[in-house]
């Protein structure tokens, strides 16, 4: 029987290693045996502790590595936040269940705001820190806008309030009485929309979504070593974060430290990039190449769908090797020596800059007709499953319902998500109409109970499938260019357009920890209290300190002004004291409607062709998504999916691979927060010393 039952185990693995190499992606079907078989509400005094650890600890040092280097901690201080208490907790002889576990990480992600296009930590203060900048922007006043923005968006130019540096000043009442209004707003509206796509993609429609299980695993393997009951999760989380924090070492800290004492900090591994524009400029014009420096996407490689980084890479390098030098070739003119495809771009540009001129020429038209393309296949995603839906009920075969849920899940009624968040749409068209009451009120209702569904049940859906959002560029700016409407200020006012599909995905992370819905109730409503009250403190410090931004703070003054640029430019589209300078003309200009056709024409072509050879979408998906992107982070993700494919699910078998990928990921952006967390507190301390008259 012995011998019998090597022989089949050795069989079972030559069948899992020929698996390996035949399968798409183990997590593209839901585990059994990665579903929870209990729930337990993970809001408890241990997370409000956690919440107030970040609050008081993580976000000061957040805001600075941001400001100072561009680099946000993202997941990494998720993953960082979590294993520092999960220490603390050890050694104060209690410990920490996965569902609190995974509480602390989802509160840890609250620090993060989208501010201006770009990701500032600091929560929802950093938005009136951003306006601020933007009133008083050189930008502004060029474009003759910065008398016209309105004041319910930041105080007026020539405020005291920018002279004192402060919030508390009578010109911030409105601007800050709209940020509060905003922020409790968008939580109803996430969280109610959010949940009734989760119980519609997930609950109904079964769809994996592959990259949840990431954080799941991770808060698994923490809450394992918590309660010296680890398992196979706990040694390979630790593998990742010794990766992390040794590369993190030479990648973030040693930058951060010596920012603290140089005047340019010493990098020894370019950040996020090494730039080889000059090197391929002459043999593939118009081509955007760099080598991606960070070992992040590696490991998102060894998680992420093999079509979908296979696809991507066929598309960036197809894209980049083939399309853009060969136009450029085919366009160029000897005598100026510029292409008419591309008569921005010259040789000599940084990759910076060939976006940039590339993208406004002609990949910005290329991406949005992708991007509708995109969208359609979505639709008929959609409408064919719908039919085949209704088919099977025809035929009586049984379909699972909106009543079909776990026992124990804490799930509250559907009709309370959707009351939520038809109250929150309603305020919001109510708020916008009174900030700006010309502007049309049907876009306003259009925007909120049309697209806003539509766009985000789509999305839902692509991360359901692929792990990724579906982004349809420039809708809103085009709405309002081609509304008609005369005035700048309404681009500076909070619209009632969202894409709340992200959310899909983290309810679905919810319940593969064990916890119950209910307290993500219960955290949104504790974070925006606790969140709100420190934001104002923190950044309230660091803007009396110094200007936002300054020399202090070289990240933000290279950046910043380029994000301001776009921001006002937009702006002036719809700006009648400026129609007469060429400016909305010189903007639509890199909007060429008939590329946006034809690309939109020739990908939904791919499409037919890939339906036609019963070629997985997945591979569509993927190409789609590369062919208007440059190489430099898709590069590294193709390398970290040949390795997990055609090594480790062999040298492992795939099943177990599958299972260690997520959490070797998890454990590597831990690592990596980890020792950039370290190398901003040594700075902040010889920073405050140096400043010391003793």
């Amino acid at each position: 029987m012995t011998g019998l039952a090597e022989e089949q185990d050795r069989a079972g693995e030559g069948r899992e290693e020929k698996k390996a190499v035949d399968i798409a992606d183990f997590y593209l079907e839901r585990r059994p045996e990665l579903e929870p078989t209990e729930f337990r509400d993970g809001f408890t005094l241990k997370t409000v502790l956690g919440a107030l650890f970040v609050a008081i600890l993580m976000m000061p040092g957040a805001i600075y590595l941001g400001l100072l280097v561009g680099q946000n901690l993202g997941p990494a201080g998720q993953w960082t936040t979590i294993i520092l208490f999960t220490e603390v907790c050890r050694r104060s002889f209690t410990v920490l269940t996965r569902q609190e576990l995974y509480m602390i990480y989802y509160m840890a992600g609250s620090i993060n705001y989208m501010v201006g296009g770009m990701m500032l930590a600091g929560g929802a203060f950093a938005w009136l820190i951003w306006a601020q900048y933007v009133v008083q922007s050189p930008t502004a006043t060029s474009f003759g806008i910065a008398d016209k923005i309105p004041s319910w968006y930041a105080p007026p130019i020539g405020s005291e309030a920018y002279v004192k540096r402060t919030f508390l000043h009578a010109d911030w009442t409105v601007p800050i009485l709209i940020l509060v209004t905003t922020n409790i707003l968008s939580r109803l509206q996430w969280v109610g929309l959010g949940y009734f796509l989760f119980r519609t993609t997930s609950d109904v429609e079964r769809l994996p979504f592959p990259m949840a299980p990431i954080a799941a695993q991770g808060a698994t393997a923490l809450a394992e070593a918590s309660t010296d009951t680890g398992t196979w999760r706990w040694p390979v989380f630790s593998v990742g974060t010794m990766i992390g924090l040794v590369y993190g070492f030479f990648y973030v800290a040693i930058p951060v430290i010596t920012s603290g004492f140089l005047a340019d900090p010493l990098t020894l591994i370019p950040i996020p990039f090494i730039d080889l524009m000059r090197n391929t400029e002459d043999v593939l014009p118009a081509g955007r190449f760099a080598v991606g420096t960070d070992l992040g996407p590696i490991f998102w490689g060894f998680v992420v769908p093999f079509p979908i980084v296979v696809g991507t890479f066929i598309g960036s390098m197809l894209s980049n090797l083939v399309f853009s030098p060969m136009l450029y070739r085919f366009t160029y003119d000897p005598v100026t020596e510029t292409s008419s495809l591309f008569p921005t771009w010259s040789k000599g540009m940084s990759l910076i800059q060939s976006e940039m001129t590339i993208g406004f020429d002609l990949f910005m038209s290329i991406g949005i007709g992708i991007a509708l393309a995109i969208a359609a296949v979505g639709i008929h995603t959609v409408i064919a499953t719908l039919l085949k839906a209704r088919a099977q009920r025809a035929m009586g075969i049984e379909q699972r319902g909106y009543g079909d849920v776990p026992e124990g899940r804490g799930d509250f009624p559907i009709w309370a998500a959707l009351a939520a968040w038809s109250f929150s749409t309603v305020c919001y068209i109510l708020l916008a109409h009174k900030l700006v009451p010309d502007f049309p009120l049907t876009f306003l209702i259009g925007f909120a109970f049309l697209w806003t569904p539509l766009i985000s049940y789509m999305s839902a859906r692509m991360m359901g499938f692929v792990g990724r959002p579906l982004e349809i560029p420039y809708v809103t700016q085009a709405t309002f260019i081609l509304s008609g409407y005369e005035g700048v200020d309404i681009w500076f006012a909070p619209m009632p357009i969202f894409d709340n599909g992200w959310a899909a995905q983290t309810f679905r992370e919810v319940e593969l920890t064990g916890t119950k819905m209910v307290s993500v109730v219960k955290a949104e409503a504790f974070l925006l209290v606790l969140m709100l009250g420190f934001s104002f403190l923190y950044w309230s410090f660091f803007w009396r300190s110094s200007q936002i931004p300054s020399s202090q703070y070289p990240y933000a003054q290279m950046w910043w002004p380029l994000n301001a640029f776009y921001q006002c430019l937009w702006a002036t589209a719809t700006d009648p004291d400026t129609a007469g300078a060429g400016r909305p003309t010189f903007l639509l200009q890199a909007l060429k409607f008939p590329v946006i056709a034809y690309s939109m024409a020739g990908m939904l072509g791919v499409y037919g062709l890939f339906l036609a050879f019963k070629v997985s979408a997945l591979w569509f998906y993927g190409f789609a998504s590369g062919f208007p992107a440059s190489t430099w982070w898709i590069t590294p993700m193709f390398v970290g999916a040949l390795l997990g494919r055609y090594y480790f699910a062999r040298r492992f078998g795939v099943e177990r691979w599958a299972r260690y990928a997520p959490v070797l990921a998890a454990g590597y952006t831990c690592g990596v927060g980890l020792i950039g967390m370290v190398s901003i507190g040594l700075t902040i301390i010889f920073k405050a010393v140096r400043s010391l008259p003793f």
